[in-house]
């Protein structure tokens, strides 16, 4: 047999003041259970149902500034993104492909249309045409005005010639050499040299005018058909598309060699040196937004602020376009396309009383709000006014210090008391 160590062992006995201490601790407990036992039985008699406190959450009500904003969601996109067309029919010979990084002014395709370069061919032996005409018509019109100028000096010459017989006869008609009448004939030879001489002058301006105007009408034709050959050379040189900037081709629209009509996409060109965000934003908002706007944009994890530059006038499933232009350089590493998340800050609103927002905003259509109170959770009607991404305007129902639940309020079903259990 094992001995064990019962016969070592001895019995003591408790003091008596010792055990009327124990006693009197374990009554005083005992007492203060019941007391707390009976507040917590008060309270949640009057609550309905009770919640862990760990499926809550609460925010304190306080005074502050308001920054009045919408959260919305976008892409970046080219601030400049042309799109080439062809200015004719015709056969489309592709230069580059989709990708491919161009400079300014570079060959993208070209075009062959032999109605055109026919157009310009007529166009330009028009021209030339017309340019002998007035040639010819310069020619022509120094000869006229030389012919004119003759028949006035010819004339001059006979009316000096008559002056000189009228003079001599004036000379010896004194001493009755010759007879009246050859005085009197010479001096209406005179007369009538004078008016041959006048009217071949006046003759001489006229077609001198005549000509300058005929010219001048040869002219302004060789002109308009200057402009219409200049018009289809133009029309030629369209056929070459060039890169109106650089960037990179985006998309092309159109086959290698295919025959393509008139004004139809051929590719489109961007320009990733000037960016801009696109904005989906809900129409509820468009009221009180406009141009210069401030928005704060989230790019993966850095962050940018623009202005809003642009507000399109269409509301497409219930939201609207906005464009955001970057304040001064734009972030490095941008995308085309890129999704980015914003902020448009719309007002700002000092020292007003205001909370958190939460799931309660919408679950209680701003109307209620449960103030947390001794650990109970009280439904209190309240007044909303501006709300923003993370805080939202108290007009009425709360003051400074008074703590909201803000989520969890979904299994409240619309409750008057809710206990809390810590």
């Amino acid at each position: 047999m094992i001995r064990d160590t019962s016969s070592q062992d001895a019995v003591l006995t408790a003091a008596p003041a010792q055990r009327l201490k124990r006693r009197a601790l374990w009554i005083g407990g005992a007492v203060a259970a019941v007391a707390l036992g009976a507040l917590l039985l008060l309270g949640w008699s009057a609550s309905e149902h009770s919640v862990s406190a760990a499926r809550l959450r609460i925010a304190e009500v306080g005074r502050g500034t308001l920054v009045r904003d919408a959260a919305v969601n976008g892409r970046v996109v080219a601030a400049i993104s042309p799109t080439l067309y062809s200015t004719a029919p015709s056969t489309v010979t592709l230069k580059v492909q989709a990708g491919d990084t161009v400079r300014k002014g570079d060959v993208l395709a070209l075009l062959e249309s032999p109605d055109l370069s026919d157009a310009l061919k007529r166009e330009q032996s028009s021209y030339q045409q017309l340019q002998a005409e007035v040639a010819r018509q310069q020619i022509l019109a120094r000869k006229q005005k030389l012919l004119a100028q003759r028949e006035a000096d010819t004339a001059e010459i006979d009316r000096l010639s008559a002056q000189r017989t009228l003079e001599r006869y004036e000379s010896v008609a004194q001493v009755g050499i010759i007879a009246k009448i050859d005085y009197q004939k010479a001096k209406d030879a005179l007369s009538s040299a004078q008016i041959r001489a006048r009217h071949a002058a006046q003759a001489a301006a006229l077609e001198s005018d005549d000509v300058a105007l005929e010219m001048k009408t040869k002219v302004s034709q060789l002109e308009r058909q200057r402009l219409s050959m200049a018009n289809a050379q133009r029309r030629v040189d369209e056929l070459t598309v060039r890169a109106p900037v650089a960037g990179f081709i985006g998309t092309l629209s159109v086959q290698n060699r295919s025959v393509v009509a008139a004004n139809t996409a051929l590719m489109t060109l961007v320009d990733l040196s000037q960016l801009e965000v696109e904005l989906e934003v809900p129409e509820t908002y468009v009221a009180d937004m406009g141009l210069g706007m401030t928005a704060e944009i989230t790019l993966g994890g850095a962050s940018a602020t623009g202005k809003l530059s642009a507000l399109s006038p269409e509301v497409v499933k219930n939201q609207v376009l906005a464009r955001v232009r970057f304040d001064g350089e734009q972030p490095k590493g941008l995308r085309q396309s890129q999704r980015v998340s914003a902020r448009l800050l719309i007002e700002e609103k000092p020292n007003v009383v205001m909370v958190a927002r939460g799931p309660f905003v919408e679950s209680e259509g701003g109307r209620f709000a449960y103030v947390v109170r001794d650990g109970v959770a009280v439904r209190t009607p309240i007044t909303l006014g501006a709300t923003s991404v993370t805080s939202v305007e108290i007009l009425a129902g709360l003051k400074p210090g008074d703590k909201v639940v803000i989520a969890g309020t979904d299994t409240f079903a619309n409750a008057a008391r809710i206990a809390i259990n810590q």
